[in-house]
């Protein structure tokens, strides 16, 4: 119970969103108005101005999206804040997946004229089913876009939340005059390209006041007390219960590029948003409060710095005290590690930390001894559980095209495969490497980083499969016959557990009815489970 002040003090989110939706112009904006950083970037159509804080790989800054998590600290009002800005593209949902495991609520930026797209809904269905606490930010307001009702409308109906507008816009795109604050009673009014960070707010405890009309005009202003009469008809009242449970989500409106909506949004999310929460383990449940330090590894990132060759294992830590040179118990391995140079993020940027609480994530500099979903403990044989794993959807051959650097290519895509980015398959003979993944913009990642990171020449050619199974019998005979009638379609992955690879969904139906004695396991999550 003794780390429970420093514990209750931490608020630890993901920020989610389908691609362009400002989700990482937030984030800066967030930033900023934390003092974490003194200028913003400017994240426009897809072009880097100037480069965006959270996205520091160079590959990130050519394509202006971000393609890995980010994690970012701050202190505001007596706070400790811990962003974790995700890729918003389809093809690193993996990345996204698993830091929703790391985080305790969750800020989701949708597009005022878009609405809710279709990675929204993927997202926001990994939230339902955790129960996780949704904050909803509308952003870009100063474009035309939908009716702020309708845009509600549609939350609600396709995310299938109740929401609750906690701030209401004046207007949108040329019309746009700013936002009332229905959770505060204050009106801020919108100035474009806002550099700076305003503390222009009028509070108005009744909305009869006329200086809202000789502020905002007569007909705005008599707008905004009719659609605000409406709001407090159709929707239900704020309840941080209900926002908690994960049942009801407040929603802001903004644009993150001016600047605009984001104090509001962040100053309540101080308010109302959950401290540290606890994680389940195959054993039982752990919670925040518990005096002995445990965690768990949702992501690793290799070259965080290329100039150093580093790979950082990003641990968030679920109970207890987390403390610099302490040896600490790595289940999965049954060894005691001890961590001399742990450190806290600003993107790119790491500092070494003495101690870390709950809700805290700490990067461990990481020989090779970590794999996602990694749990250390104080001694406590158990792992946490949850930390999703991926069948591979799209595979492709790895060709080296200079045999001079095959062990550059060797140890980069090892390196970049712990990542959790993609799965990699061995094939004998001639030790083909397979690199299975869920999104074709991966391979062009990884192609990227390999040839620049590691200056491995080499290139990707698509394979036919649809799908990778690991096989596990308790038959050594009948592995022994799967093995020489399918050996063309045989592998192993980096672990060297065996994978049927298969060319068609019918094929693979067919082998699982020819074979019944084999376990066909559609994602290596098996693996995990077993080595505890």
């Amino acid at each position: 119970m003794k780390n429970q002040e420093a514990t209750e003090k931490r608020r630890t989110f993901g920020i989610i969103s389908h691609p362009d939706a400002g989700k990482t112009t937030l984030t800066e904006k967030l930033l900023l108005f934390g003092g974490a950083i003194q200028t913003a970037g400017a994240v426009k159509n897809n072009k880097i101005k100037k480069t965006a804080t959270s996205d520091f790989m160079e590959i990130e800054k050519q394509r202006g999206i971000s393609v890995a998590t980010s994690v970012m600290a701050f202190k505001y009002n007596g706070k400790q804040i811990n962003i974790l800005d995700t890729p918003g593209h389809k093809d690193f949902a993996e990345d996204t997946f698993r830091t929703l495991t790391a985080v305790d609520s969750v800020i989701l930026v949708i597009d005022c004229a878009n609405g809710v797209e279709e990675q929204t809904e993927r997202l926001m269905e990994v939230c339902r089913m955790r129960k996780t606490p949704v904050i909803i930010f509308i952003n870009k307001l100063d474009r035309d876009g939908k009716e702020a009702f309708d845009l509600l409308d549609e939350l609600e109906k396709v995310l299938a939340i109740k929401v609750c507008p906690l701030t209401w816009p004046i207007g949108m795109g040329d019309r746009f005059q700013g936002v009332y604050n229905i959770y505060r009673k204050g009106l801020n009014l919108f100035a474009a390209n806002k550099t700076k960070i305003s503390e222009d707010v009028l509070s108005f405890e009744n909305l009869d006041d006329p200086k809202l009309d000789d502020i905002l005009g007569e007909a705005p202003a008599n707008e905004l007390r009719e659609e605000l009469e409406m709001i407090e008809g159709v929707y239900d009242p704020f309840q941080r219960e209900e926002y908690l449970a994960g049942d009801m989500a407040p929603v802001f409106f903004g644009s993150a590029v001016n600047n605009f909506g984001v104090k509001e949004l962040l100053d309540t999310f101080c308010e109302i948003s959950p401290s540290p929460r606890g994680r389940t383990s195959d054993l039982r449940f752990i919670h925040p409060n518990e005096d002995k330090f445990s965690g768990f590894v949702f992501k690793i990132h290799a070259n965080l710095d290329p100039k150093h060759r580093d790979r950082i294992a990003f641990l968030r830590i679920v109970s207890g005290k987390f403390e610099r040179n302490q040896f600490y118990y790595h289940v999965r391995s049954d060894k005691k590690m001890k961590f001399p140079n742990p450190t806290s993020f600003m993107a790119q940027d790491k500092s070494v930390i003495d101690e870390a609480f709950p809700g805290d994530v700490v990067g461990l500099y990481d020989s090779g001894n970590f794999k996602i979903g990694d749990t250390l403990t104080e001694g406590e044989k158990m792992m946490y559980q949850g930390i999703p794993s991926f069948s591979p959807e799209i595979f492709q051959e790895l060709e080296n095209l200079d045999p001079m650097k095959s062990k550059q290519l060797d140890k980069g895509i090892r390196q970049l495969i712990d990542e959790g980015v993609a799965q990699l398959f061995i094939q004998q003979p001639g030790n083909r490497k397979i690199v299975g993944t869920v999104g074709q913009l991966q391979f062009e990642v990884i192609n990227y980083r390999l040839i620049h990171e590691y200056g491995a020449n080499c290139r990707f050619v698509p394979k036919n499969y649809v799908k990778a199974c690991w096989i596990t019998s308790s038959d050594e005979e009948e592995l022994q016959r799967f093995h020489r009638v399918k050996s063309n379609h045989m592998a192993l992955d980096k672990d060297e557990n065996w994978v049927f690879l298969a060319e068609t969904p019918f094929l693979l139906s067919m082998a699982e009815q020819d074979y019944t004695k084999i376990t066909f396991h559609k994602s290596s999550e098996f693996k995990l489970q077993r080595s505890v």
